[in-house]
């Protein structure tokens, strides 16, 4: 899909910005902030301003750091005082109402008490209004999401984005809510929440790509990393047939399995922590 450039980047200078709002200090001089354009023809460019902006995101995110994960948790989004336990998704969303009273990635979209978040809820309402752009530079926008989109085979996850290239997210039920990286893991989008004013740093993040994540993929993939995989899901009881080296469905639901138990984000993908719990190394 083709996109618009939705978020131009205005030079922060102090006519940019609005009547009452102060220039950043220090190393924020040097940082953009990404505004709805008010005469682009877009979902986006309708949305009035919130107030709020993605560093306030951010922070709410990160008052919540070391509460407890539930994988598909619900997150009363009304409820200001909640602690968790949290999913990726409702974490995310919940940060964003929290920060802004707007409803994202969640089902219905006009009442709290109701909504529910999802990650595909997240990509597909992401999609409609434009608000996708590359992740990479997500990762130099504080507040944006980041996202792992499902398929009807692998589970989606979704962080936010610190800026720096790291995180605030709902990883899993070993580790909680933490602050992690975006670097050596496999992501698809970053999302700007139509109705929020982001900061993007004018240097963005060095990330490290890391070693391939082994998932799912059209056509399918093959291999010794695979076999060995599979050979390890075979002996702890989670994967019935023979070594074939392809990661196809069968592979990935004994990986989500074995991530659920062992306290990792199972989402059927098989990368540097997933390889390291099953006593492999990532090829």
């Amino acid at each position: 899909m083709a996109k618009r450039d939705l978020h131009p980047v205005l030079t922060a200078s102090g006519d940019d910005l609005p009547e009452g709002d102060e220039l950043p200090d220090g190393p924020e001089l040097g940082v953009a902030f990404a505004a709805f354009h008010p005469l682009a023809a877009s979902p986006a460019a309708s949305v009035p301003f919130s107030g709020a902006t993605g560093e306030q995101v951010l922070g709410v995110a990160r008052q919540h750091l070391g509460e407890a994960y539930v994988l598909g948790a619900r997150a009363p989004m009304g409820n200001a005082a909640w602690t968790g336990p949290w999913d990726c998704a409702e974490f995310a969303s919940w940060c964003v109402y929290r920060a802004s009273g707007i409803l994202f990635g969640t089902e219905p979209r006009s009442d709290p008490m109701l909504a529910d978040a999802y990650t595909g809820y997240w990509f597909q309402q992401a999609q409609a209004s434009e608000a996708l752009i590359d992740w990479r530079e997500a990762a130099g926008i504080a507040g944006a999401a980041v996202l792992r989109r499902p398929t009807n085979a692998q589970t989606g996850h979704i962080v936010v984005s610190d800026g720096q290239g790291g995180t605030v997210e709902a990883h899993s039920s070993q580790r909680g809510v933490i602050a992690g990286t975006l670097s050596s893991r496999r992501w698809d989008w970053g999302i700007l929440v139509p109705g929020i004013r982001y900061l993007r740093a004018s240097a963005p993040p060095a990330l490290v790509s890391g070693a391939p994540t082994l998932h799912l993929t059209s056509p399918l993939t093959q291999g010794d990393g695979v076999s060995a995989v599979q050979r390890r899901l075979i002996a702890l009881g989670l994967m019935a047939g023979e070594v074939d080296g392809i990661y196809g469905p069968q592979t990935a639901h004994a990986v989500r399995a074995f991530q659920a138990r062992a306290g990792l984000v199972a989402d059927g993908e098989a990368g540097v922590l997933t390889l390291a719990a099953l006593g492999l190394t990532a090829p």
